[in-house]
């Protein structure tokens, strides 16, 4: 597999998480929001210094920061 972080996506880009490497309360929220292993999501929007970052998750707009995207590996759609 090429896993790369989340980070690495630009606009238009889709992916499948394959992972998350959070604990606590940030995980459990990032989870509720259905950010789990196998999710396909789509970049929206990067801002132009990087952060945040805008993605479509299962019909939702979510902005994470890029600190927290370089915690999520995923794996772009061909």
């Amino acid at each position: 597999m090429n896993e790369i972080p989340l980070s690495c996506l630009r606009k238009g880009d889709a992916c499948v998480v394959r992972g998350l490497d959070f604990q606590g309360g940030m995980g459990r929220r990032l989870r509720d929001l259905g950010l789990i292993p196998g999710t396909r999501i789509r970049c929206a929007f990067v801002a132009p210094s990087g952060s945040p970052m805008a993605f479509w998750i299962r019909g939702a707009v979510i902005a994470l920061r890029q600190a927290d995207c370089l915690r999520i590996t995923v794996e772009r759609c061909a």
